[in-house]
């Protein structure tokens, strides 16, 4: 094993340790659109209208770089050996 491909294990095993605590972090996103048809719940809330600022949102958009990250890590680690060889 090349010093790279120990760089790079150790670079998959945070991100990916990081990418569940953060999965694991977040509400489960509840599934009640048909209820709020009923009860005439709108998403024209404070809440709807700054949805992106939340916990939540800022939780999911660390999760979607952190598994890019993972991605381009995973792919670095079993490419890089064939060119090198």
């Amino acid at each position: 094993m090349s010093t790279l491909e120990i760089i790079g294990g150790i670079v998959i095993l945070i991100v990916s340790l990081l990418t569940i605590i953060i999965c694991l972090s977040q509400e489960q996103k509840s599934q009640d659109s048909m209820t709020a048809a009923l009860t005439g719940a709108s998403a024209d809330s404070f809440y709807g209208k700054n949805e992106g600022r939340t916990k939540e949102a800022i939780l999911c958009k660390i999760t979607r770089v952190f598994v890019v990250i993972l991605f381009a890590a995973v792919l670095a680690v079993n490419i890089i050996p064939i060119f090198t060889k």
